[in-house]
């Protein structure tokens, strides 16, 4: 239980904890979270998976703990959304030299819909794709190839282009506990020592 290793698995190289091979001060990734890649250097994570995110938008990525994130997941942040309040999509803004418009205004060639937010305990499947201004709730799941375009409630279980719900993992009863508990932030001990009844299904002992 060491979340300062690059490598979780010692014969393993396609799996790393995420929070160790990103290197950008505006994305946070929590303790434990995995990203896996079988077809790229998973250390390469903000140059293949994070995009669009320049520094001029002073957007955030922020993932929580021990959640789990497939091969291929796409961020896209707001550099990918032109204007819909001009007449034409064409980002005449970025091309500030060639029509004589002020370097200042790059960023309104582009809607600003926020940071990105993924909660703690988060699966996101194979080659998903979260769309900037999207929160996404403690324990949700998003199937693979899904595109995120609205927040997703916690424990929800969404899929498909725009993503919908599908259904919720546990009773509301079971869900609100669960918030209540917050186990992610236990230590790693407490956590490790109820690890029987987190993959039984049943809720851990709070005392």
């Amino acid at each position: 239980m060491n979340p300062e290793l690059v490598y979780p698995r010692s014969l393993d190289r396609e799996t790393v904890y995420l929070k160790n091979v990103v290197k950008d001060p505006t994305i946070t990734v929590g303790d434990f979270t995995i990203y896996n890649d079988f077809a790229n250097d998973p250390r390469l994570f903000e140059k293949n998976n994070v995009l669009y995110h320049y520094p001029v938008n002073h957007d955030r990525l922020t993932i929580g703990k021990y959640c789990s994130i497939a091969c291929g997941a796409r961020f896209l942040f707001n550099s990918a959304n032109h204007s819909l309040r001009s007449l034409s999509t064409y980002a005449f803004p970025i091309f500030y030299e060639e029509w004589g418009l002020d370097v200042g205004n790059v960023a309104e060639a582009w809607d600003n819909k926020g940071d990105i937010v993924v909660g703690n305990d988060v699966w996101i499947g194979y080659e998903a794709v979260v769309m900037a201004g999207v929160t996404i709730g403690d324990g949700a799941i998003i199937g693979s190839r899904a595109v995120v375009t609205r927040d997703v409630p916690p424990y929800a279980i969404v899929g498909g282009v725009p993503a919908k719900l599908i259904r919720y993992r546990f009773s509301e009863k079971t869900i609100e506990r669960l918030l209540a508990i917050k186990w992610w932030d236990w230590p790693a001990e407490r956590v490790r020592k109820s690890l029987v009844e987190i993959q039984s299904g049943r809720l851990p002992k709070c005392d």
